[in-house]
């Protein structure tokens, strides 16, 4: 059974850094793409990168671009969101998610089929 877990949010003043960390259980991380997402208060989910299966490509929205790194520690079996230079509008549920065997790392929700139960985020003076 696939399972995810994020832990590393938390409440930061505009300008801070937080780690997300996603750990996995049921699968190999290195051989599945992986997607992070997040949802803010009141607005759908949007996602806000994506690292791939073995090469470790990754893509970003255009909203974190520069500021998040999405990274992977095979031995831990886990995937990373470093988010620095954080702004209010960064504040929302964050949400990692694996995609089924051989899919590609995208930034679409319908890439991925098992979800975590989200870190929240809050970014504020």
């Amino acid at each position: 059974q696939v399972q995810l877990v994020e832990s590393g949010g938390g409440s930061v003043q505009p300008g801070g850094s937080l780690r997300l960390s996603c750990a996995a259980s049921g699968l190999t991380l290195n051989y599945r793409a992986i997607g992070w997402f997040r949802q803010a208060p009141g607005k759908g989910r949007e996602a806000i990168s994506c690292i791939s299966r073995i090469s470790g490509s990754t893509i970003y929205d255009d909203s974190v671009k520069g500021r998040f790194i999405i990274s992977r520690d095979n031995a831990k079996n886990t995937v990373f969101l470093q988010m620095n230079n954080l702004r209010p509008e960064d504040t929302a549920i964050y949400y990692c998610a694996v995609a089924p065997a051989y899919g590609p790392c995208v930034l679409e929700q319908s890439g991925y089929t098992s979800w975590g139960q989200g870190t929240q985020v809050t970014v504020s003076a």
